[in-house]
């Protein structure tokens, strides 16, 4: 119903940034209960810097546009869709804080933990925001 415009995009980014928050809250609470384990690795999530290359590429147009003439031909430039960008969970294995193998912190993870609150929290309202303004509009 609100494909092509900004509220269904600005919808669907809202909604796509609530759930990498609540995966985000998944890895964060997995990493605090595993803090004492030996050879424990922290995991995080990596969403953000992709969607902003998604959005960044559905802007950008080639300096030298290519014309293909036949199906088979590969596309010079093909801009990603917001919605084919998909959180990743990355293993941090490179780094040990722990004589014991682990690298979780747990006072950064409460701090991650916390950010990631008032990010879940923020985009909850960003969505409020964006329903109130529809339903002023239908109201008037």
């Amino acid at each position: 119903m609100f494909e092509g415009n900004t509220f269904g995009k600005t919808i669907d980014i809202l909604h796509k940034g609530m759930d990498v928050s609540v995966l985000r809250r998944q890895v964060i609470s997995d990493n605090i209960a595993n803090a004492d384990v030996p050879n424990f690795k922290r995991s995080s999530v990596n969403f953000e810097a992709s969607l902003k290359k998604a959005l960044e590429s559905e802007k950008q147009e080639p300096v030298l546009p290519m014309v293909t003439t036949d199906p088979k031909h590969i596309a010079s430039f093909a801009p990603s869709s917001y919605k084919s960008v998909e959180p990743r969970r990355v293993l941090d294995y490179l780094t040990t804080s722990k004589n014991n193998g682990n690298n979780v912190d747990a006072e950064q993870e409460m701090m991650d933990s916390l950010s990631n609150q008032l990010s879940y929290t923020l985009q909850a309202q960003a969505m409020n925001y964006e329903f109130n303004q529809v339903s002023l509009v239908l109201r008037g």
